[in-house]
């Protein structure tokens, strides 16, 4: 993190963790007006890697799940990169500016994604490094989050994923159960912007802003689950994260294959889980009492502002449909109980 802007956060007091700002000292209180009111956060959890060169959108575009050639200073859009046999090893935004493509993910995974695609770089143009420092990166969320942002910035984008840039920032209109936005901007701006928004809004960590991702079903691969899903299990077909006509591209032809040929065993669902203990990404889920084998993995959670935990998980369809209780962790763990995401699966379209 930008050492000016850490400091700036200390000042306005943040409780950090290895990877970022976990709350501000009320954690209860953020996840009740993130869900109720108007809120901004840092977003330093998320780091960037740039991707730059004369080869770059031929280079992407033989990587990604989605259609690289759509992205451009005006427009941003989820993606992901696969192993050869289709299975998700990250998923992320992706966003133009300047002479960069750059990816926008958890930063425990950005190591491994660049020499992942360091592999495939052979004789291309194509420079990778990590960039996370090269902006200070808000989010911005609330029901009041367009006018009060509006304000400080004039334009702003109007679709989701759509983007706004000027010399100083790139905004992103980002999907969620709220109207909301991402920022990615200098350390003075930052600055200003966060002493404008924290008079109608509050602050909140990054515990906070993973609930609400969480309740937009927005999927987010970290080490625990790489390898763990194809894309159309983790919903990112239905949230704009694959093109099915752009070509070919690692891990392409298992993906088509289930969209096209195959019966989908297994999606993303909204859930909630009443535990002592913190769920864990990773974490299998059990259908009754057979412990024999799992029928799901949970993707992420974060704590639940009315109890327990809220979290995204990949199930077999056949038993989130059952009539056997769904547990977390064992047989004999606590139940889950099933929630509806924000988007209808494709069948109910």
């Amino acid at each position: 993190m930008i050492t000016d802007w850490k400091d700036f956060l200390l000042t306005a007091g943040a409780e950090f963790n290895d990877t970022g700002v976990v709350h501000y000292g009320n954690l209860r209180h953020e996840l009740s007006v993130a869900i109720t009111g108007n809120v901004f956060a840092d977003l330093s959890h998320y780091g960037l890697i740039s991707v730059h060169g004369d080869d770059a959108e031929t280079f992407l575009q033989g990587q990604l799940t989605n259609d690289i050639r759509n992205v451009d200073d005006q427009y941003s859009q989820f993606s992901g990169i696969c192993n050869p046999k289709g299975r998700l090893l990250a998923s992320f935004r992706v966003f133009h500016r300047g002479d960069s493509y750059y990816l926008c993910l958890p930063t425990d995974m950005i190591e491994a994604v660049i020499s992942r695609l360091r592999m495939f770089v052979l004789r291309s143009s194509v420079t990778l490094e990590e960039a996370s420092d090269t902006f200070v990166h808000l989010g911005i969320s609330g029901s009041e989050a367009e006018q009060e942002l509006r304000k400080f910035a004039g334009t702003l984008p109007d679709n989701t994923h759509e983007v706004t840039q000027d010399k100083d920032q790139a905004i992103i209109r980002v999907p969620g159960i709220h109207p909301g936005f991402e920022i990615f901007t200098t350390v003075e701006n930052a600055k200003q912007l966060w002493n404008t928004l924290n008079v109608q809004s509050a602050p909140i960590g990054s515990v906070a802003w993973q609930f609400l991702d969480i309740q937009a079903g927005i999927p987010v691969i970290s080490p625990e689950t790489r390898e763990a899903f194809v894309p159309q299990m983790a919903n990112l077909q239905l949230i704009d994260g694959v093109s099915f006509t752009k070509g070919c591209y690692t891990g392409q032809e298992i993906v088509a294959r289930m969209q096209y040929l195959g019966k989908l065993k297994r999606r993303m669902y909204l859930a909630r889980v009443d535990s002592e203990s913190e769920p864990q990404a990773g974490n299998e889920v059990y259908a009754g009492d057979d412990e024999r084998q799992s029928v799901g993995k949970l993707v992420s959670a974060a704590p639940h502002p009315d109890g327990g935990y809220s979290m995204l998980v990949v199930l077999q369809i056949s038993s989130a449909e059952g009539k056997a209780k769904l547990r977390l962790g064992s047989a004999a763990g606590p139940v889950i109980e099933l929630e509806h995401l924000p988007y209808p699966f494709a069948s109910e379209s």
